[in-house]
């Protein structure tokens, strides 16, 4: 029965993810405009449309939101030592080990897993998640970058207006309610079909170096986990997303940054990629005892 139903949690993801990549793989297309949709258009929505429902209590998600500040941050400093003993670029191998998937695999693992209520959790730390990248991972890849800038993108906007919205108890109209959660619908399916196409672009010049981050991705989110996991007083509902959170393969995004800022993008390519496919046997693992945590 469990098997059956982390079968039935993971086909549509990577379903959705082998269809993008076939696709690409026989009529090559560039997702810039689309991708760009998403992360300014679709996934604001999104997060508003969430953040701003009346049911959502933002204050009962700090301890979650906490729990995931660490497991980011700690899975870098988990990482470091090795880092620093095999003579790594911090610049290279860091940001991956930290900034995971919560976008393009995170949100559907966690809406076909624990449903409405899961989807909810995954927010507030695909938000947490992003709030970080935006501003130290990016400025681990690339120390000059202007923090301030990121209060302008979309997603930040959204979020801080759906907050309002939450700690206000505002209600949304039905009338505006209705159009901005279609948009939103679009951006998980978009997400994941992205990533697929997005991995026609990568190979495996690198393959050491994406073997060995593809194994400490996971691995460095669950020793983050670990040592905390005495002290979390979380809903198993809750628990259960951390779980899963902590052991996703490392963002795409990484690899976007890497050659933004021409930092070694070849071998962060082959990190993202070995820790995507490596997720096949990680994430059923993971998601079993998560799902163990609900019973």
């Amino acid at each position: 029965m469990l098997m059956t139903q982390i079968f039935t949690v993971l086909f549509p993801i990577f379903f959705i993810i082998l269809a993008g990549y076939l696709y690409a793989r026989i009529r090559p297309l560039d997702m810039a405009v689309a991708n760009r949709l998403n992360m300014e258009f679709f996934t604001p929505a999104l997060l508003f449309y969430i953040l701003a429902d009346q049911n959502f209590d933002l204050v009962s998600y700090w301890p979650l939101a906490l729990a995931g500040i660490w497991i980011i941050l700690g899975s870098g400093l988990v990482v470091l030592p090795l880092v620093w003993y095999l003579k790594l670029q911090i610049r290279t191998f860091i940001p991956p080990m930290m900034f995971t998937n919560t976008g393009n695999m995170g949100l559907p693992m966690a809406l076909f897993a624990f449903g409405e209520d899961g989807l909810k959790a995954a927010v507030i730390l695909f938000i947490m998640a992003n709030l970080i990248h935006l501003t130290i991972g990016v400025s681990i890849v690339n120390p000059y970058i202007k923090w301030r800038n990121f209060l302008k993108t979309p997603m930040i906007i959204a979020t801080l207006a759906g907050v309002l919205f939450s700690l206000f108890q505002w209600h949304l109209p039905a009338l505006f309610a209705i159009p901005i959660k279609m948009l939103g619908d679009v951006a998980i399916p978009l997400m994941l079909f992205s990533l697929g196409v997005r991995l026609t672009d990568i190979n495996l010049a690198d393959w050491r170096i994406g073997l060995l981050g593809g194994i400490l991705c996971p691995l460095s989110g669950l020793i983050a986990l670990l040592l905390i996991w005495p002290w979390l007083t979380l809903t198993p509902l809750q628990l259960g997303v951390l779980i899963s959170f902590s052991v996703l393969p490392p963002a795409v995004i990484n690899f976007i940054f890497a050659e933004q800022y021409c930092q070694e993008p070849q071998k962060v390519a082959s990190i993202v990629l070995m820790g995507n496919v490596l997720s096949l046997f990680s994430l059923p693992l993971a998601l079993a005892f998560a799902l163990s945590q609900l019973h």
